[in-house]
């Protein structure tokens, strides 16, 4: 038995919900083997309203980990989520176009949940200037699409759509603007851009605030699919079943922060 492999480039959240390891619970939901180069590490201050504390990995272990798993294994598919410096932004971009790296979904992380500035200033300029130029799909939240097409805020489908627009001539081939549950609208609404198209994406709009990880379980679950062979289109709608299923049966972890439940669609539905 041989099972398809994907690769994460991402940081470890040391609560579990978020970062390589809500990658690597979704390609265990798709029957995917994950492997990861972890970029940075985060942890929570439980003694100080859980301020999150951010300790990059040196740039040399990155590249050894890139080694490990793209020469000595092989991937089928890949992602990138935090990606705490310009630096290992640009090293991301160069290890897609030195390996020729197919299906890369990126996620272009600018904060951490429940922050409302860019974590790293720099950051969104890197990511436009050179990864987003070798995304198959690159998946941006409202905030992180208003960074990266310069509209600002996004408030209506519509600006969505003219920033995937803008996006997309960035380089990406496919650009999926997440509205989820920070867009006024009755049901929770994506839109995917393949440059010719758009497509809106309708889900359950579900009430609750337990969405800790539900970006990087959004783009892993694409990311497998992808690594299962299936077109980007296939993929992303297969990933937002699985995200409206993880998101409908979230749960408190303690009283600052709640996980979607990758295992929702399985044990649940």
């Amino acid at each position: 038995m041989t099972m398809k492999k994907a690769l994460t480039i991402a940081g470890s959240d040391s609560s579990g919900g978020a970062g390589l390891q809500a990658d690597l619970k979704t390609f265990q939901e798709y029957g995917v083997y994950g492997m990861t180069a972890v970029t940075t590490i985060v942890a929570m201050d439980p003694h100080n309203g859980w301020q999150h504390q951010v300790f990059p990995i040196e740039i040399d272990t990155i590249k050894a980990q890139l080694a490990t798993i793209i020469e000595g294994v092989g991937v089928d598919a890949m992602k990138t989520g935090m990606l705490p410096t310009a630096e290992i932004v640009e090293l991301a971009a160069d290890t897609i176009k030195k390996y020729n790296l197919k299906n890369t979904v990126i996620d272009p992380v600018m904060v951490c949940k429940g922050a409302d500035e860019v974590l790293y200033p720099d950051h969104a300029e890197a990511i436009r200037n050179s990864l987003t130029k070798v995304a198959t799909v690159i998946t941006p939240n409202l905030f992180e699409a208003g960074q990266l097409s310069g509209l600002g805020p996004i408030q209506t489908v519509d600006q969505m759509k003219e920033a995937a627009a803008i996006i997309h001539d960035l380089g990406a081939k496919y650009v999926l603007v997440k509205g989820g549950g920070k867009l006024e609208h009755k049901y929770a609404v994506d839109v995917l851009y393949d440059g010719k198209d758009f497509e809106i994406l309708e889900g359950e709009r579900i009430d609750t605030t337990y969405t800790h990880g539900a970006g990087c379980t959004y783009s892993s679950a694409i990311t497998a699919e992808l690594a299962n062979g299936k077109t980007v289109k296939e993929a992303v709608y297969s990933a937002k079943k699985f995200i409206t299923a993880a998101i409908r049966h979230s749960f408190p972890l303690n009283q600052y922060v709640g996980p979607t439940c990758h295992a929702a669609l399985r044990l649940y539905e």
